[in-house]
């Protein structure tokens, strides 16, 4: 079986020996770059199945590097860096990493993330129906069923659970989901977005109190599991 391939885009090479023992011990191929330009060349030579991507590069911002790939790279890219406060998190995820993974960082959590990743469908198949646990959406009769059961939603909470459901394992920060649902003009109205998110766990979560599929990035969005 073909192991799929991550590339380490991180100009320290004690991250990059760290990060190829435990991904190789783990079963994947890991190829290396130390800037941003070598990085780009072998993506787009040899496009990988995830890229690990620092923000601190030598020859260009990780941020441009992110908007670069992002502009034909389909597949997933996890920022790692040492910044960990929310504007850096929320830059990240809005310019399209679909993970962000501060340093230093616990080697399980980071392989955990990178299997969610990996995982994740990267099309959805439109005449099939998505299955998630007790969830089950179908995306040509715009039904959702707990457990069977059909669950009553709104246009608005409907739309928005396909947005987590096609977005599986990535985290979606506040500002994203805002406007892809309601418009550019609501992207600050993040209470907005609390609310709803409220009543559509009271629908789809055993326990809404203690969710286990939307589940909150504090300060910077939702995940959906």
């Amino acid at each position: 079986m073909t192991k799929e391939e991550i590339l380490i885009i991180d100009d320290e090479p004690q991250i990059r020996k760290l990060l190829e023992i435990n991904l190789e011990s783990n079963g994947y191929k890991v190829t290396q770059a130390s800037d941003a330009s070598m990085g780009i060349k072998l993506a787009a030579s040899h496009p990988p199945d995830l890229i690990l991507l620092d923000i601190g590069l030598p020859d260009k911002n990780g941020l441009e590097v992110l908007k670069e790939l992002r502009a034909w790279f389909n597949h997933s890219i996890i920022i790692l860096s040492v910044m960990d406060d929310e504007e850096s998190i929320v830059q990240g995820l809005d310019n399209g990493a679909s993970d962000y993974v501060t340093k230093p960082f616990r080697a399980n959590e980071l392989l955990a993330r990178i299997r969610s990743c990996l995982n994740r469908n990267k099309t959805v198949d439109h005449h099939t129906a998505l299955k998630f646990d007790n969830i089950q959406i179908d995306l040509i009769a715009r039904t959702v069923k707990n457990n069977y059961e059909i669950i009553k939603l709104t246009t608005t909470e409907y739309k928005l659970l396909i947005l987590f459901a096609q977005n599986q394992g990535r985290v979606l920060t506040h500002q994203y989901i805002l406007k892809e649902i309601w418009g550019v003009g609501y992207q600050n109205d993040t209470q907005y977005l609390r609310v709803f998110v409220g009543t559509l766990r009271k629908k789809i979560e055993l326990n809404p109190n203690k969710p286990t599929h939307i589940i909150t990035e504090s300060g910077v969005g939702y995940r959906f599991n």
